[in-house]
Order: structure tokens, then C-alpha cells, then sequence
């Protein structure tokens, strides 16, 4: 048979597919994995090969052979090099990492036999295999490595710093405890926000919260000019120990849940949302303080517990008011967290209980590591001037 000189694929291929069916399919996911990495790799140095341009970005340095395992078998893949450093194509790495990490949490469970039927046909349902423990050693050693090394990597400057909060269910000493995953983001002053840190631990919460921040400090984070997050137990003793008088935003969306608590009449709380929606939408802090002032005599008689209320807690939620008009809706609330919660949820609601606060870490850290990097090729979450300071207010 003989094939049309336009198509994609080599001839002798197309000759191999016709002759050999399915047995040459490694061979057709080489070719192609290939080709998405040196189209990559012409993405990343902003040329195309010996094309002269002021805009290129390095300069190709030939391929390193990798050997992946697959399901059809082991294929050799050209990586390709650049010379200057600094490139690796997603094509290999993209949505690995996560995978790899849910399977060695339910493959360490598995080992110390956690439930042992259960987590087997889970793994031979998400993963289509079963390890062994030796594998599990070798691989989870590593993933961990590389782990660490990002979730240790140096900081820099981060002007807005939101932080959140979880629990997942982890084994100790025979015992299911509740342990708290803490989690940081920065916005920096390329606009971009990065994942800065997540801690795992089973300690006092206030103490683990103290902890956590100041390894960020350590690890390099500073002019931090603001704090977004809800009113967390413990939280607050230690961002005030750990960065002094940073102001602090309280989330806006908690604070109008919270608001709820304090309605007695199931048919008043559309009306109490809407006069805190008010407030919040004002166009400056001098209005939402007078809307403010307004709504709490509104309710003085009516509802006293919830004028009290409003009189104490809705104030945290103003501090925005002093920070660029053009970045105060990225700021007023934390719910930009929300995504990564949910996705930590999606991962370990399979797991269900973890067999330690390590593998805890590892499949969290994996999950927020390939959102990190799935941000960095985002478009700006914020603007700032080009000297790297705050737009005016």
C-alpha cells in the first residue's frame, strides 16, 4: 500500500501500522511524544532552530535518551537539552507526579496492611497495578527528594500572603486523629501567585501555625504588606508573633456565613446578607464604615446579638479598603483557596485514612506542586507597576 506524502507520520510507519497493527503502537507514541517535546522546546527558547531572533531565550543542545515505563511496555524517548538549562518538557512530567503519589500512599498502606482487600482493588482501580514493597521503597524515596526540595525551595518578596486551612483523617499510634494541613499563597511582584509552603502535623494548632509561618520566613519570605484568611483557631496569636503588625483581611465570604449564626429568623437572613454585601461593596472605607454604623442601629433592637456581632467582626473584613481599588477584589476573600481544597479533597477522599502524617504530606505536596506549576504559565493574578510597588489606591 502505498500513502500520500502529506501525511504527519513516516511512511514506513504507516507501512508497519498497516502490516503489524497494534504491536507498533510504542513505537507511534515514541514518535509522537517526541514531537510535542521538540515543539516544546521551540516554545520555550521563543525560535524556531538556527532561526536569528532578538526574543530567543537559549539555545537547543541536541537529546538525552529516557526510558519510561507504560502500560504497552518500556519506550526510549529523545529528551531534548537546551544549553543554557532551566528547560524540561511537561509531555513526560505533566500529571505524574499526583498519580504517583496516590499510588504510593495506597501502596504504603497496603504495605503495613491497612485494610489490605480495600486498598487493592483501589490501587488496581486508579492505577491498573498492584507494587510491590520493594518498588514502593525505591520510588517513594524519589518523589520525596523531589518534594522537599520544593517544598523547601528559597522565597522572596510576596506583598499579598493568604493562608488556609484543612483536616484529613491520619493513623497514629493505632488511634484516627485529625490531622491540620496548613497552606500558604503568595501573590509576587511579577503578579503571579505561587504556592509558598504546606505543613502537616498533628500538634497544637496554634503552635503548628507558628511553626509553619516562620519557616517561611526562614525560607526567605518578606515585604509582606497583607494577610488574607478566615478567623482560624490559633491563627492569629501566631501571625502577629511571626510578622508583627502586618494588616490583616479577614475573609469576606466567611465573615457573611458567619454573620448567619447570629440571625434567629431563618426569613431575615436574605436581608442580613444583603446589607453586608453593602457594606463590603462600598466604594471606600469611609462609606462601608458609615453603612456599617447604619446596619448595626438597623438591628440594635431587633437582633442585638447580631448588632453586637457586626459592631466586632465586620471591621476585619474593611482593611482592603487601604489597598489598590484595582486589586481589592482579588483580596477581600480567601475563596481563590477554595480550588485548592477541593482538588486536595478529590485526591484524598480515595485514601480516606492516611497511614501517617509522611504520606499525608507527600500526596497534599504533590497535588499543590503541580497546581504551582500550572500557575506559573498562567496569565498575571494581579498588576502591579513596573517598579514592582502598589498601583495607587
Amino acid at each position: 500500500m502505498t500513502y500520500q506524502g502529506d501525511f504527519t507520520l513516516p511512511a514506513e510507519l504507516l507501512e508497519q501500522i498497516a502490516a503489524h497493527g497494534f504491536d507498533v503502537l510504542p513505537e507511534l507514541i515514541r514518535i509522537v511524544i517526541n514531537a510535542a517535546m521538540q515543539a516544546e522546546r521551540q516554545q520555550y527558547l521563543g525560535a524556531a532552530p538556527y532561526q536569528h531572533s532578538p526574543d530567543r531565550r537559549g539555545h537547543a543542545n541536541g537529546f538525552k535518551p529516557k526510558t519510561v515505563k507504560t502500560r504497552l511496555g518500556e519506550i526510549t524517548l529523545d529528551v531534548p537539552q537546551v544549553r543554557e538549562g532551566g528547560f524540561y518538557p511537561e509531555a513526560l512530567e505533566k500529571g505524574q507526579r499526583s498519580e504517583r503519589a496516590l499510588t504510593l500512599t495506597l501502596a504504603e498502606m497496603y504495605v503495613q496492611g491497612v485494610s489490605t482487600r480495600k486498598v487493592t482493588a483501589i490501587v488496581e482501580q486508579l492505577c491498573g497495578t498492584s507494587v510491590s514493597s520493594s518498588v514502593v521503597s525505591r520510588a517513594a524515596t524519589l518523589l520525596d527528594e523531589t518534594l522537599e526540595a520544593w517544598r523547601t525551595r528559597p522565597l522572596g518578596e510576596f506583598p499579598y500572603v493568604f493562608l488556609d486551612a484543612r483536616y484529613e483523617k491520619v493513623r497514629r499510634d493505632g488511634q484516627i486523629r485529625d490531622a491540620a494541613i496548613l497552606f500558604a499563597v503568595g501573590v509576587g511582584l511579577d503578579g503571579k501567585r505561587q504556592i509558598l509552603g504546606v505543613s502537616v502535623s498533628l500538634s497544637e494548632h496554634e503552635v503548628h501555625w507558628r511553626a509553619f509561618l516562620q519557616s517561611l520566613v526562614a525560607r526567605g519570605l518578606s515585604s509582606v504588606q497583607l494577610i488574607i484568611s478566615d478567623d482560624h483557631n490559633g491563627l492569629k496569636a501566631a501571625r502577629v508573633a511571626v510578622f508583627g503588625g502586618a494588616p490583616w483581611q479577614r475573609c469576606q465570604f466567611h465573615l457573611q456565613q458567619n454573620a448567619g449564626a447570629h440571625v434567629p429568623r431563618q426569613e431575615m437572613r436574605h436581608e442580613v446578607a444583603e446589607d453586608i454585601r453593602t457594606i463590603f461593596n462600598a466604594p471606600d472605607r469611609h462609606m462601608a464604615e458609615a453603612y456599617l454604623a447604619k446596619t448595626v442601629q438597623k438591628y440594635a433592637q431587633s437582633m442585638p446579638a447580631l448588632a453586637d456581632w457586626l459592631e466586632k467582626n465586620i471591621p476585619e473584613g474593611l482593611t482592603v479598603f487601604s489597598f489598590p481599588a484595582s486589586h481589592r477584589r482579588r483580596l477581600r476573600t480567601a475563596n481563590g483557596l477554595e480550588r485548592l481544597s477541593r482538588e486536595i479533597k478529590r485526591r484524598t477522599r480515595v485514601v480516606s485514612i492516611f497511614p501517617n502524617e509522611a504520606a499525608c504530606l507527600r500526596l497534599i505536596s504533590a497535588v499543590l506542586m503541580e497546581i504551582h506549576e500550572e500557575w506559573q504559565i498562567d496569565r498575571m493574578y494581579l498588576a502591579f507597576e513596573t517598579d514592582g510597588s502598589l498601583p495607587s489606591p
